[in-house]
């Protein structure tokens, strides 16, 4: 039979109700059993999938959810602004202003084109190979470039590159620029305090940074917020205690003394008398914080905080004190100080000038070491280290502000005469520029002594009292006869104001021996002395030339910040005198 005919047949079989699997040619004639296996197979692979369904969608639903946000979910951190910090009449010292960090993820920037690549580090201001040596990182995630202005970031964005991302941050910035600087200070790439009061009140500063959580695609770009996590907190606005008018003057005064008589550096810093605020605080070198790029260690030093020196004779008034108030002598009292030396254990002191018989008040106006080391000798050396002690020296201060030293002074048990006598006028001890004008807070107010403070004070402090008001009006007698016509420091006289003050002049130590050569000129004074408002120390480092002792380098420095000092708070002038009165120079003794 022809295979045509076999199927007409099954056709016509099928046609007259005959089942198919009849037919001869399509018979079944494997084992029953293999059917069964084959059935089996499918039901367990149905099994397994409704399984694995169950343990994907029900059991392990939080893990799977976990693994997923890894992949396309993002907390993206919300900065917090900076608070400001500005000055006590509010004009602003610094502030934060918004710029952009760009970042890229290498991977997709491997077969960008090389001009967008060059053009992207000009944009950066790096070279190409620095450009390149960033991308050919194995990380995900580099920052190319940190604080970039929102006008460049714009620029970046136009060139259109996959994979350069821009991320919100802020930079600060400082509008008095280096005027300023050693009392505001600056902040590092992230945002923390790095010096001075940026650094001392970082916490209040900062803020609390925020956050919030996002879906990103595949090129990192925002598809969709998920929520709010955390809001952000802008951090706390500064009020310092600087008067922005006086601190120019500070600074160009000083800046002005450097450069006239060649000196290595110089520091000046004034003192509300009233409530301890620092109206100003200068140093010369500085730097400005706005562009550290070239900042060097001589810069940066707050020489009025940090820096130690040996004050000389700016300390003979705090030995006088205490004899003036332990009532051992009076400013008439006379003491013999010779043809100008002195001998104590085989060491000489010495005056500048032989001045035999004078008194007490003579002894500060000319500046006599061997009159003020008798003064001191005729005392326990107990009672002069407590008086140090009580103004301050030799104390860590606590005036929240990093850096600040402590000076040093010797315990008075180890002290001998010769050394006793050095300490009276000045050496042998090591104070701070800004201790020196707080110890001497005693003379300008009733005797006591008040904190210091770096931040506005709405309510005047408490003091502590270390002397009488009356030794404290008799050494503000004194300290007024040093700028008169006899004084060391006629130069620091203010026409329409009675002003006072000490003069110091000290060797400095090099190699463990004097120097006979480099000397710190220092002049520590009060205006005006009807009711004194200000107290103003000032320090001149290595004045270079003939010219180096303190009243003659650091004294019309503190006569034109004084005068200007004065005027700008509106004090009101309590002086006939209309010019500075310099003497005859044979005539003039200087300390």
């Amino acid at each position: 039979m022809s295979r045509g005919s076999n199927l007409n047949s099954s056709r016509v079989a099928a046609a007259k109700g005959v089942p198919f699997s009849k037919s001869p040619v399509l018979a079944v004639r494997l084992p029953v059993w293999r059917s069964r296996v084959v059935l089996f197979v499918l039901f367990a692979a149905f099994a397994a999938l409704a399984g694995r369904a169950l343990w994907l969608q029900g059991l392990s639903t939080q893990f799977l959810q976990k693994q997923g946000e890894i992949r396309y979910a993002r907390t993206i951190d919300l900065p917090a602004t900076r608070g400001k910090i500005t000055d006590r009449d509010g004009q602003v010292l610094a502030s934060s202003l918004p710029v952009k960090a760009i970042w890229a993820i290498p991977d997709d920037l491997q077969n960008a084109p090389k001009a967008k690549l060059k053009e992207l580090a000009r944009l950066l201001e790096i070279s190409d190979a620095e450009l390149q040596k960033k991308l050919d990182s194995d990380r995900s995630f580099v920052y190319l470039k940190r604080q970039v202005e929102p006008e460049v970031a714009e620029q970046i964005a136009k060139l259109g590159l996959e994979g350069i991302q821009t991320r919100k941050e802020y930079k600060r910035y400082y509008p008095q620029g280096e005027v300023t600087t050693h009392v505001v200070g600056f902040t590092n790439v992230e945002d923390v305090g790095q010096e001075s009061m940026e650094l001392a009140q970082q916490k209040n500063l900062v803020g609390q940074p925020g956050s919030r959580r996002v879906i990103k695609d595949r090129l990192g770009r925002i598809v969709e917020d998920i929520q709010s996590v955390r809001e952000p907190h802008d951090g706390k606005d500064l009020t310092l205690s600087i008067d922005s008018k006086i601190q120019y003057i500070a600074f160009t005064q000083v800046k002005d003394a450097v450069e006239k008589f060649h000196a290595k550096a110089g520091a000046a810093v004034v003192l509300d008398v009233h409530t301890g605020e620092v109206l100003a605080l200068a140093n010369w070198p500085t730097y400005n914080p706005n562009d550290r790029s070239k900042l060097t260690g001589e810069q940066l030093r707050n020489r009025v905080m940090t820096d130690t020196f040996e004050p000389g004779s700016s300390l003979k008034p705090f030995t006088v004190g205490l004899a003036l108030e332990e009532k051992r002598i009076t400013p008439h009292t006379m003491f013999d100080t010779g043809n100008g030396s002195m001998v104590i254990a085989d060491h000489v002191i010495h005056d500048t000038h032989p001045h035999f018989v004078i008194d007490v008040q003579t002894i500060i106006q000319k500046s006599s070491n061997i009159g003020t080391s008798k003064i001191a000798l005729g005392m326990p050396s107990q009672d002069m280290w407590e008086m140090f002690t009580k103004v301050g020296f030799g104390q860590q201060p606590k005036w929240g502000f990093p850096g600040a030293v402590a000076g040093r002074v010797r315990p008075y048990k180890s002290w001998r005469p010769v050394e006793q006598a050095n300490m009276s006028f000045g050496q042998g001890i090591s104070v701070s520029l800004i201790q020196l004008a707080r110890a001497y807070m005693i003379f300008a107010r009733d005797g006591d002594i008040i904190p210091l403070s770096f931040q506005k004070v709405h309510e005047a402090p408490h003091g502590t009292q270390v002397i009488s008001p009356k030794t404290a009006a008799q050494m503000r007698e004194m300290l007024e006869m040093v700028t008169q016509p006899g004084g060391s420091a006629v130069k620091a006289q203010v026409p329409g104001y009675r002003v006072g003050g000490k003069t110091g002049t000290a060797q400095k130590v090099v190699n463990g021996r004097y120097s006979q050569s480099k000397y710190i000129g220092n002049f520590v004074g009060m205006a005006p002395m009807t009711n004194p408002r200000f107290i103003i120390a000032v320090m001149i480092d290595e004045p270079g030339g003939p010219v180096h002792v303190g009243g003659d380098v650091a004294g019309p420095v503190f006569s034109e910040l004084a005068a200007n000092a004065l005027r700008a708070k509106n004090i009101t002038p309590d002086s006939t005198l209309t010019h500075i009165i310099i003497p005859d120079k044979a005539a003039q003794e200087k300390m």
